[in-house]
Order: structure tokens, then C-alpha cells, then sequence
């Protein structure tokens, strides 16, 4: 059996999702680097229409980062509840905001290693923001859905969120590390779903090896 090679299907993979979508960009609203860091805590184990939902309410509330810095966690607690975990993600906004209004003087950071001194933020957070707020390219974020589908085309057999992130880095051109995070949520959340992924309709379907995938799962729609 050949041996796959796994660059040319990394590189056919992109080309195709980014036909799909001309235009990538994260579901979460925003409108400053903060409110996108923000944001991006709360979409934590939550889903992006939710924090959508509930980021109006926290921004109109604590419009910078100066006024999360000195919030009460109670109060953010309150706002910020339907996200889930919602005690640490308060805690860890208010300590995340002091830490830039006092280190950084207010201005979210654009550097990964500074970015991982705010409390809250590991990397996946910190490529969200870097990527999207300042175009800083400095690796691609790992979520569940980027994990399943880079394990499912055979791009990793990692399952370690900072290691499967090192394979795809390797992977791609670092201009386009960003846009490949969204290619593959968008994706994950449209056709390769964890419990009924679209196979059949599926235009990665040819190059797909369906790791950890039993055939079974793959569902097929009746043509309309």
C-alpha cells in the first residue's frame, strides 16, 4: 500500500474549504481585541450564539477593560451565568483585564508569550485573538471541532491539543493558520458533525481516510 502523503492532502484540504468559504471569520461578535479575548474565554465548553447572546448585556455593562478590571466577579457571575463554569470565567476575566490595564497599560498584548501571562488564556485563546484582532499568525487554535476533523483526515494522530496544533502547523503556510482554524469549525459545525458527519455529501469525502470513524456513523441524505 502507498504511503499517503499527507502534505498533498493538507494542501488539497485547504484549497477546497477555502473555495467554500471566501470569506473565514470567527461566529463571535466583537468589536475591540478585548471584547473579542473576552468573548473567546466565555465560548469556552459554550456555544458561540450563546456568548453572542450574552456579550451585549457584559460590554454595555463594563465597556472596557478598565471597568472589567474593577468589576465585581458577583456581578459578572450574573451576566455571564448561561455560559457555564461561569464562577472562573468571571474570575478569570476580572484578573485577565487587571492584568492588562496594570502590565500591558490597557492594551491587549500582541505577542503569544505575553499573551499567556493573563489569566484564563492558554493557547487556543491566545490564537483567536492574536490572529483575528491583530493578524499575528503565531499558530493555530485547537477547539473540538478542529481536533476531530485534523484527526479524522489523517492530518494528526494526536489527540493533545497543543501537539495535534505542532502537526498542523507543519502542515500549512503560516499566512493561512488562521483561516485554517475557521475553515475547519465552520466545517466541523456544517458537514463533519461528531455524531452524524455528511459524508456522502462531503466534498473532502475522496481524500478522507475517516480515522476513528466507523463507517456506520457516516450518514446519507436523501437527495430533495
Amino acid at each position: 500500500m502507498t504511503k499517503p502523503n499527507i502534505p498533498a492532502r493538507a494542501e488539497a484540504v485547504r484549497e477546497r474549504l477555502a473555495r467554500r468559504y471566501p470569506v473565514p471569520r470567527t461566529e463571535l461578535h466583537w468589536s475591540s481585541p478585548w471584547e473579542l479575548l473576552a468573548a473567546t474565554v466565555l465560548s469556552a465548553q459554550c456555544t458561540d450564539a450563546r456568548v453572542n447572546q450574552v456579550t451585549p448585556q457584559l460590554f454595555a455593562t463594563w465597556p472596557d477593560v478598565e471597568q472589567m478590571a474593577n468589576a465585581d466577579v458577583g456581578e459578572i457571575e450574573v451576566v455571564i451565568r448561561s455560559t457555564g463554569f461561569f464562577r472562573n470565567k468571571a474570575k478569570n476575566l476580572r484578573a485577565a483585564a487587571a492584568r492588562i490595564v496594570d502590565a500591558y497599560g490597557g492594551q491587549v498584548p500582541r505577542t503569544m508569550e505575553d499573551m499567556l501571562t493573563l489569566p484564563g488564556v492558554a493557547r487556543k485563546t491566545a490564537n483567536v485573538v492574536l490572529s483575528n484582532a491583530f493578524g499575528v499568525q503565531a499558530g493555530i487554535a485547537v477547539d473540538t471541532h478542529v481536533k476531530r476533523i485534523s484527526f479524522r483526515l489523517g492530518l494528526t494522530r494526536e489527540t493533545v491539543p497543543d501537539r495535534i496544533e505542532r502537526d498542523l502547523m507543519k502542515l500549512f503556510p503560516q499566512d493561512d493558520w488562521g483561516a485554517v482554524n475557521h475553515y475547519l469549525v465552520l466545517f466541523g459545525r456544517e458537514v463533519c458533525t461528531a455524531r452524524k458527519p455528511a459524508c456522502p455529501e462531503c466534498e473532502l469525502e475522496d481524500l478522507c481516510p475517516k480515522a476513528g470513524l466507523a463507517t456506520k456513523t457516516a450518514t446519507k441524505r436523501k437527495p430533495k
